[in-house]
């Protein structure tokens, strides 16, 4: 059976890979660049709450050379920087702001 998209004459979908043409993407090179597993495992939480994060825009998505998403270093860094950092007040004050943009 043809595919849906393809009997209607349209472009084949992306398949997942890279980020959504909507997000601004950098091309960086591999030594600023870090794939979303490593920058959750540097920032201690899971992948799913990576993408969150970075929904919100405290990453930058970047690709390498290859292509690949990934987020910089640069701002790997400074999230490390202000979670290790912040006031409960403060990351409270992110998580409300970060729910009412969400919505």
């Amino acid at each position: 059976m043809t595919p849906r998209w393809q009997r209607r004459g349209q472009a084949a979908p992306r398949g997942g890979r890279g980020y959504p043409s909507l997000m601004r993407v950098i091309q960086v090179e591999d030594d600023a660049w870090l794939s979303q597993p490593e920058a959750a495992q540097h920032l201690g939480i899971s992948t799913a709450r990576l993408g969150l994060v970075l929904a919100c825009g405290h990453l930058t998505p970047a690709e390498n050379p290859a292509g690949r998403a990934g987020v910089t270093i640069a701002s790997v860094q400074a999230e490390k920087s202000w979670r290790e950092n912040a006031t409960i007040r403060a990351k409270t004050t992110r998580l409300f702001k970060d729910t009412i943009g969400f919505f």
